[in-house]
């Protein structure tokens, strides 16, 4: 069996490499090669944690695995994503465990993956201003994934009054990649943004 701690897995999966992965398995969604089990969720009555189970099977990958993990809201203040998981993938003839993964920057990366190949598949091709809702964790993700889709002119976001000053970390990523930021209200956002 082999483990991939968290730490490991950055250097192994890019967000090209997460575009393709998705790419290929929301193909073979379409032709009902691949297929998501019914997610599990659930309140687990201590720290206000939410927790549960998403599993699938692609047969024209040969993948076969399940994320485990949630939501701690109290883990930003320990300096900790509030979300965890981690992902086991299982041998699809056989059932057994080949591999246990940290899930929480795959599941950034695949998330982020998600949204870019939307707008690359469904955007308009002149689109040149994104619009962010909300600046948490994922959403550095989202913008460095998205902005490589479409030649964006500039960003707009939002995020809720009192996580406001969250909007800092997005803008330093617009700035990283070279697009004017603007923090905006939502009816701003809707009006001025093409994505």
């Amino acid at each position: 069996m082999i483990i991939v701690p968290e730490a490991a897995v950055a250097p192994l999966l890019s967000r090209a490499d997460a575009f393709r992965a998705v790419e290929d398995v929301f193909a073979a969604m379409a032709t009902g090669e691949a297929r998501n089990f019914p997610v599990v969720r659930e309140a687990i009555g201590w720290a206000d944690a939410l927790y549960g189970f998403k599993s699938g099977f692609d047969k024209a990958g040969m993948a076969l695995g399940v994320k485990s993990g949630g939501y701690w809201p109290g883990n930003m203040g320990r300096g900790l994503p509030n979300h965890q998981s981690s992902v086991f993938l299982f041998d699809p003839d056989t059932g057994r465990l080949q591999a246990v993964v940290g899930g929480n920057l795959l599941t950034a990366l695949r998330t982020a993956a998600a949204a870019a190949i939307a707008v690359n598949h469904l955007a308009r091709p002149d689109a040149k201003v994104l619009g962010m809702i909300g600046a948490g964790h994922q959403a550095k993700f989202q913008l460095r994934a998205v902005a490589e889709q479409r030649a964006f002119e500039r960003v707009v976001a939002w995020n809720r009054p009192e996580d406001a000053p969250m909007l800092d970390g997005l803008a330093e990523v617009a700035d990283e990649i070279g697009l004017p930021f603007e923090s905006v209200d939502l009816d701003r956002l809707g009006a001025e943004a093409d994505v």
